[in-house]
């Protein structure tokens, strides 16, 4: 009995540990389990009582025999007289024997179907306790897996993007380029353009200024060709 009620102990300190779903699904069952329990306990103590009454009923019949025949001598007390050892320890084994006939079909078993029954109700709960952890570590797999996929895939589309903005820069730089060169292109064109009508104004500024001269200071005596030349030399040089 007491080794019994230490392993009810065990398994209630068992349940206490366990998850609180678990411990939900097990309240039921212990108030069936202990109500077994308390009722095979109850057959025990009234077999016991039984048998108590039984060794009663046996002490006062040898107590009446025993004073029955105190005409013939002193009455004493009867459990210490050798003539009723026999007989007490005839009942004797036989309220043990009832004890042991009782406790072992009758009490035993039920307090040990019970105890089996919980024990299986605790081994079924823990393996659903167990079920539900693994499901739970196979979904949060599942989202770290589906995690660093998220992860590639976005590394993936940022480096895609990059590349079409830098190739689009790099167009755009090479446009640009290629638009200065022929903006630069025509500057130079239009510079030389403006040089060289520069070029030819200031000749036609300068031979006419030599014409003047000339005129000037000996008139009649300018020949226009040559001044033209001396000018384009001087300007040339």
């Amino acid at each position: 009995m007491a080794t019994a009620y230490a392993d009810i102990a065990g398994e209630r300190a068992a349940d206490a540990a366990a998850p609180e779903g678990v411990r939900v699904a097990q309240a039921a069952a212990d108030a069936d389990q202990e109500s077994a329990i308390e009722h095979a306990i109850e057959s025990v103590e009234h077999a016991v009582e039984a048998v108590e009454h039984n060794v009663a009923e046996s002490i006062h019949n040898l107590e009446a025999a025993v004073g029955h025949g105190g005409d013939h001598g002193e009455a004493g007390m009867p459990q210490l007289e050798f003539e009723t050892f026999p007989s007490q320890i005839f009942w004797l084994v036989v309220a043990l024997v009832a004890l042991y006939y009782i406790l072992s079909r009758v009490a035993l078993p039920r307090i040990g179907s019970v105890l089996e029954a919980r024990s299986d109700a605790i081994a079924d709960d823990l393996d659903r306790a167990a079920e539900f952890k693994r499901r739970a570590e196979e979904a949060d797999e599942a989202y770290q897996t589906a995690l660093a996929e998220a992860r590639t895939r976005a590394q993936e589309i940022a480096a895609k993007t990059k590349a079409e903005i830098q190739k689009k820069v790099d167009a755009a730089v090479e446009e640009a380029d290629a638009e200065i060169s022929a903006r630069t292109a025509e500057s130079e064109k239009h510079l030389a353009e403006i040089r060289e009508s520069a070029l030819r104004n200031v000749e036609t500024v300068a031979t006419e200024t030599a014409t003047a001269l000339v005129d000037a200071i000996a008139p009649g005596a300018a020949d226009a060709k040559a001044v033209k030349a001396a000018v384009a030399a001087k300007l040339q040089n």
